[in-house]
């Protein structure tokens, strides 16, 4: 509904202010409106803090938790969007593309956000036609992380589950798996489809779309290897259906969660888990590494969010001098300063934390990070970093969204029985490809 929503409404319907905006000469004043962003914990609010003293002469408002994109979409149509927006940037080829959000060239030179320090994928994700439409906040990388009694138990190490060998992987996941009268008890592999197939393809060395964005790369036979190894992971458990059903009864953010109960031999994960698994389950035996390519280099799928000016902005100055505040190195570091000194009040572990900011990342690490002597944890923080310095992102697109679903409708239609691997990656091809032409022509006739 969203991506029909964008079609509809964000077409034509907002243009940048008359004459432009100029970033060096205006004043940051009056009232600015922010959607998608939410004071949810300590990283969060000291940020704030800092962007509204950066802001002093502006009543910021906030329109509290994740974006909903009808409620902008509508916002956008009706000429009343928001003056700041936090987006997925997954989602900033589409909006660029359709004249939903503003370039940003001029407040970040205004600004002096320096680009360079951006991670390079985060940056591209957010680059739309050569320009920037948006500003990286936080990064999102994969792990590989399991249950090392299980792992002994099956005589294997966590290198047989970090990917590096996907035999390995199969071997294994049969080997940890458990059941009883048809049903699952441990769960030996979780290869986490239908959201990893972008990164299972690309570490058989396949990209699901073009470097320029404009040709879906879905019938790459990598892809159909990726798919079918991935799926294989749950056939060998009974299908899919089985797997997802035990593993959504599981206690994910407590403590009785599938490492601490004993359930999950490995999985790749998101690595703000690590935080949550040391919390709730700091005596879970866990085992951690990155995810590995076939040569055994470490990869992850970046994702994550960034802050976009919405093209019929109110206040684009005042949007884009909190925007720079919140993701400045410095804000970082104070953010960061908070959540150890929580941590340490709590008698618990500071885990690290991923930003956008590459050179707030390295600070971060070198000044805060502390390691605790407890082998498990200690590996969780090198993998993550480790882990961060080896990303890959899709570019940025117009079809962005029409993109995504058309390769995760494919893997569903396979999880859920209904077409074999080849015949679905096929039927996404088509999809997305048309999808793209069709983006990408409208963008070309505009520019042209």
């Amino acid at each position: 509904m969203a991506t029909l929503a964008l079609g509809a409404c964000a077409t034509g319907q907002t243009q940048a202010p008359e004459g432009g905006t100029d970033f060096a000469e205006e004043t940051a004043s009056g009232v600015l409106s922010i959607m998608g962003f939410g004071l949810d914990d300590e990283i969060g609010q000291v940020r704030y803090d800092l962007a509204e003293e950066a802001v002093p002469e502006v009543d910021v408002q906030l329109t509290e938790g994740g974006l909903d994109m009808q409620q902008f979409l509508s916002s956008v149509a009706a000429g009343e969007e928001p003056g700041l927006i936090r987006v997925d940037r997954t989602q900033v080829g589409t909006l660029a593309s359709r004249g939903a959000i503003m370039p940003l060239t001029d407040c970040v030179e205004t600004e002096e956000v320096d680009t360079s320090v951006f991670v390079e994928s985060a940056l591209s994700q957010v680059t739309f036609d050569g320009e920037v439409y948006g500003i990286p906040e936080f990064n999102t990388v994969q792990l590989t992380m399991a249950n090392q009694e299980l792992l002994d138990e099956a005589g294997l190490s966590v290198e047989d589950v970090n990917g590096s060998d996907r035999e390995a992987v199969a071997e294994a996941n049969e080997q940890l798996h458990e059941s009883e009268g048809g049903s699952i008890e441990v769960i030996g592999y979780d290869s986490k489809l239908p959201e990893f197939l972008p990164l299972w393809a690309k570490a058989g060395g396949a990209d699901l779309l073009s470097e320029d964005g404009r040709t879906a790369q879905l019938d790459d036979p990598a892809v159909l290897e990726a798919l079918e190894w991935a799926v294989g992971i749950y056939d060998a458990q009974g299908g899919f259906g089985e797997v997802k059903a035990f593993r959504d009864s599981a206690d994910f953010f407590g403590s009785g969660n599938q490492f601490a109960s004993g359930t999950l031999g490995a999985m790749p994960m998101e690595q703000w888990y690590v935080n949550v698994l040391n919390e709730v389950s700091p005596d879970a035996p866990m085992a951690f590494d990155t995810v590995r390519d076939g040569d055994g280099e470490p990869l992850a799928y970046a994702s994550g969010s960034a802050w976009a000016i919405p093209s019929g902005s109110d206040n684009p100055v005042g949007a884009c001098r909190f925007a720079a505040e919140m993701v400045r190195t410095e804000s970082w570091m104070a953010a960061a300063q908070e959540r150890v000194r929580l941590r340490e009040e709590d008698g618990l572990q500071f885990t690290g934390l991923l930003t956008g900011n590459a050179e707030a990342d390295e600070r971060i690490r070198k000044e805060l990070v502390t390691p605790s002597g407890e082998g498990p944890w200690d590996a969780a923080v090198e993998a993550l970093y480790e882990a961060n310095e080896h990303t890959f992102a899709l570019p940025a697109n117009p079809a962005d969204a029409e993109f995504k679903q058309a390769w995760m409708d494919a893997v569903n239609r396979v999880l859920n029985g209904q077409q074999e691997p080849a015949e679905a990656l096929e039927q996404a091809q088509e999809e997305a490809q048309e999808a793209l032409d069709e983006a990408w022509s409208t963008w070309d006739e505009q520019e042209g």
